[in-house]
């Protein structure tokens, strides 16, 4: 096992600059960067002054041109002093490798925008996704894993046909649209006011003991995490089924029952270790479809101030250290959440041998 850790540790060097290659490129070809942005602004009157003194060093990211729309009746030195200033008086290649070299050393840089470091940035932001994605992973476990082995154990019942029908409708609601409809009806709109309608937290919340805290939290997170797990409890139940139906079938199953084991002895002590294999291994990178996938839906509908809200308005200002910054260091999560996702498959099934592939 440790031959094939390293091995895919080694590919994850080639694959991420794969990845900042091909992005690194298409940003070259997308109209109004973050220069343009800042002359639009001062063409409209709009306080740029300081974003551009507190932008500090921009580092290398991004494109270079010297044709702005927002440049009509501005000096070309000062077109040219800004390109200097955030780097874009540089070829791209040269660019690109200065980029490079700094994210091997997890040096971000700072926001043009914002004034802050990138790091620091992400580290004010990552509380809410992480909180909204661990949450909703953790409870759509908790239901979808009992609630598949029953259906599984009653299998044609119709118990199993209501609760499929359900299953069917939950998956096919996207989540934005579940959580409108929650806003909606509990968040005062149209019906109950049950929930805050935006934030993490409650003014006041410094001042609450450590009980009311942790209700003030769970009150505000109850929204969004039923809207961000809904999808995901839908598919995670399906599988949970099959998958202990597919096990139940084997002559491993049926030895166990003639030896006169009882059914609750051969489920928990033969089928589950089996069946759950590829759902237990497959927890790192659930959370991370929900923690990447989903946030900025769910974050944008309920005014939660996170990585996806962040990652958008990177995005739309061409924010290009925190837009890379970002995506170098989640792909480094992802790729590492891969090779993690191996190693529960064999910590729950040591018969299996990554290594002995061909």
């Amino acid at each position: 096992m440790g031959a094939y850790i390293l091995r895919r540790l080694m590919l994850i060097i080639p694959t991420l600059i794969g990845i900042m290659i091909i992005n690194f490129s298409l940003v070259q070809f997308v109209p109004g960067g973050p220069i343009e942005q800042i002359l639009a602004r001062l063409d409209g009157g709009g306080d740029s002054l300081a974003a551009i003194t507190g932008s500090g060093d921009a580092g290398s990211e991004g494109q270079g041109s010297s044709e702005y729309l927002g440049a009509r009746g501005l000096p070309p030195e000062f077109i040219a002093e800004l390109e200097k200033q955030f780097g874009f008086d540089k070829p791209p290649l040269q660019r690109f490798l200065d980029m490079m070299w700094n994210y091997a050393r997890f040096d971000f840089g700072e926001s043009y925008f914002r004034s802050i470091s990138v790091t620091d940035l992400v580290l004010e932001k990552m509380p809410v996704s992480i909180s909204l994605g661990l949450w909703s992973t953790l409870i759509a476990y908790m239901i979808s894993i009992p609630l598949g082995i029953r259906k599984a154990m009653r299998d044609g019942s119709r118990f199993d046909t209501w609760t499929s029908g359900v299953i069917i409708v939950a998956y096919a609601i996207p989540g934005f649209l579940f959580a409108i409809l929650l806003l909606v009806l509990f968040a005062g709109g149209s019906y109950f006011k049950i929930f805050p309608l935006r934030g993490l937290t409650s003014e006041g919340f410094e001042d609450l003991s450590l009980l009311g805290k942790i209700g003030d939290y769970a009150w505000h997170m109850a929204l969004p995490i039923l809207a961000s797990t809904i999808a995901s409890f839908a598919t995670l139940t399906l599988l949970t089924k099959n998958s202990f139906l597919d096990e139940i079938g084997k002559q491993y199953v049926m030895t166990a029952r003639a030896k006169g084991l009882t059914e609750g002895r051969v489920l928990y002590g033969h089928v589950f270790r089996n069946a759950m294999l590829i759902v237990i291994a497959g927890f790192p990178a659930a959370f991370v479809s929900i923690f990447f996938g989903q946030s900025l839906i769910i974050e944008t509908i309920f005014s939660l101030d996170g990585l996806g809200q962040m990652g958008f308005k990177a995005v739309v200002e061409r924010d290009y250290p925190v837009m890379f910054g970002t995506l170098y260091a989640f792909g480094i999560m992802g790729l590492i959440v891969g090779i993690l996702s191996d190693m529960m498959y064999v910590w729950i099934d040591p018969r299996i041998d990554f290594e002995g592939r061909r």
